[in-house]
């Protein structure tokens, strides 16, 4: 069994699909075709990099607002990756889950997650968490709900801290994802879209996350002595 808990959090918001494809003359439902073979590579590669878990941010709470044939696409995927790749994940050691609302998922969606997570659930080489129908300050808001009352209790209800978040495609900013959790998160941002981003990419992040110095507001035994 590995011990992810010495392994790194990386999240990854999964920008520029649509706009990949668009400069390309293709439908908008190309690109995230195209993005569902990046999570692939990015998973069969993570591992070896020294990540334990990643999330995944697949559908905000706020891309409902997209047009209706792009949403359907976009669970239409969800679904075909695990039916796909449910087997092969177990194989792998690695462990599904869905994170944000089901209430409003259609139900066959919800049962094959369910399923997923279920037949992955004792895998412990990578934890795989997408995010589906998510908002993070609802996510805060349930966990609150539910009891939660200090640091302690919210980080549980709502998950692991993420030490390293990566945005493609070139935009800058956290659009309402693992609010909580990012607190001292190291970010990186790459213009590269997110249908090519590569393991070779991937890796240039870890490493520019590697080389930074993570102070958690304290400070260096050298600034202390200055």
């Amino acid at each position: 069994m590995n011990d992810n808990s010495s392994r790194l959090h990386v999240a990854l918001i999964m920008d520029g699909n649509g706009r990949w494809a668009q400069a390309r003359g293709w439908p908008r439902t190309a690109g995230h075709r195209a993005g569902a073979e990046t999570v692939r590579r990015v998973v069969e590669a993570a591992p070896d990099l020294g990540i334990g878990t990643i999330t995944l941010y697949a559908f905000s709470a706020d891309n409902w607002k997209r047009p209706p044939a792009e949403v359907s696409t976009l669970f239409r995927l969800f679904a075909r990756y695990m039916r796909q790749e449910a087997e092969k994940l177990r194989k792998e050691g690695v462990r599904f889950e869905v994170i944000g609302r089901r209430d409003r998922l259609a139900g066959p969606l919800v049962s094959l997650i369910e399923e997923t997570e279920a037949h992955t659930s004792a895998c412990t080489r990578l934890h795989l968490r997408v995010a589906i129908d998510y908002s993070s300050r609802d996510a805060i808001l349930r966990a609150v709900e539910a009891g939660a009352r200090d640091k302690q209790s919210l980080s549980a209800a709502l998950g692991p801290d993420v030490d390293l978040l990566i945005r493609t495609s070139g935009e800058q900013r956290l659009s309402d994802f693992l609010l909580w959790e990012c607190a001292y998160a190291e970010f990186h941002f790459t213009e590269v879209a997110w249908p090519e981003l590569t393991a070779t990419d991937l890796r240039v992040a870890l490493d520019d996350f590697r080389s930074r110095q993570r102070r958690f507001g304290a400070v260096t035994p050298l600034q202390a002595v200055r």
